[in-house]
């Protein structure tokens, strides 16, 4: 499936299955909150406006968001401890 827009931005397209979320709920979520949090709330002139408040917020997102299903940690620091235990093991 080509939908426009996404090849611009190197992501391909990886549709859901009806009745078969499980696979894709935290993406859900996440855009959700990226929805709420940016897109809704604010406006946008230019492609170059977005793509720095987009960034900003996925930092934002990686280093202070708490995450319950990551143990109230951010997705970094989940990332950094998992990082951690492999190179333990």
């Amino acid at each position: 499936m080509n939908v426009p827009g996404i090849a611009f931005l190197g992501i391909a397209s990886s549709p859901a299955f009806v009745r078969e979320p499980e696979g894709n709920g935290c993406i859900e979520r996440f855009f959700r909150t990226l929805k709420e949090q940016l897109l809704w709330v604010r406006d946008f002139t230019t492609l170059e406006e977005l793509a720095a408040a987009l960034e900003e917020c996925l930092q934002r997102y990686n280093d202070h968001w708490l995450v319950e299903r990551l143990r109230f940690q951010s997705p970094r620091q989940a990332r950094q401890r998992l990082l951690a235990l492999e190179a333990a093991a």
